[in-house]
């Protein structure tokens, strides 16, 4: 079931990227005050609570909007991927007989959030999040593998408000993630610039 969205009484966007490095100064250079959180699942879900508990102050009920780089097996490198439902991949208490990515004794949030779809024009994936950059995920079901994606599900799951992610996929996965990562970045945010504007002008035309 997908997760509730917040009245759009007074609509903000919160842009939500991981590093600056995938920004490449873009979109500061075009006014967009962007929410850089820091790597890891941590540092997402403490940075995007503050700014949401800022906004609330203000009225307001943002949709956040998580563009970011990925590795994935699945799909392309260079291809962007909209990505609508989410697993926290490195929850793992299987030896407890739990399934991989459930968190244990939490009935009132589902293994796999699942939100409103916002880039319907992009190909989708599932999302597995998880605190290791990946160079070797052969063996990962999840098609499109972050490190922060969840947690700011997570946060908007919680606090009932709308969630929109895309991401670049810059790698396999693989032993050139590294490599192939660094290099993918300045492209990865021209598209990301792109996804931005096209998702401002479709929620003008539903205004």
């Amino acid at each position: 079931m997908p997760a509730p969205s917040a009245t759009a009484h007074d609509r903000s966007i919160i842009v939500v990227m991981a590093l600056e490095l995938e920004a490449q100064g873009l979109f500061r250079a075009r006014g967009v005050d962007v929410l850089f959180t820091g790597i890891g699942k941590v540092n997402a879900a403490h940075a995007l609570t503050r700014r949401v508990l800022e906004e609330r102050a203000l009225g307001k009920q943002p949709l956040v909007v998580n563009l970011g780089t990925a590795g994935s097996r699945r799909f392309r490198q260079g291809s962007v991927v909209g990505c609508r439902r989410f697993a926290q991949r490195d929850m793992d208490v299987t030896g407890l007989g739990f399934a991989l990515g459930h968190t244990p004794f939490e009935d009132d949030v589902p293994a796999e959030l699942e939100f409103a779809e916002y880039f319907p024009d992009l190909e989708h994936g599932v999302c597995g999040s998880g605190d290791r950059f990946e160079a070797h995920a052969e063996a990962l079901a999840w098609d499109v593998i972050d490190m922060e994606a969840y947690a700011l599900a997570k946060v908007c799951f919680r606090e009932g408000l709308p969630f929109a992610c895309a991401k670049y996929i810059t790698d396999g996965a693989d032993g050139t993630a590294g490599v192939d990562w660094q290099a993918a970045l300045p492209v990865a945010a021209v598209e990301f610039v792109t996804l931005y504007e096209g998702l401002l002008a479709r929620q003008a035309t539903h205004r």
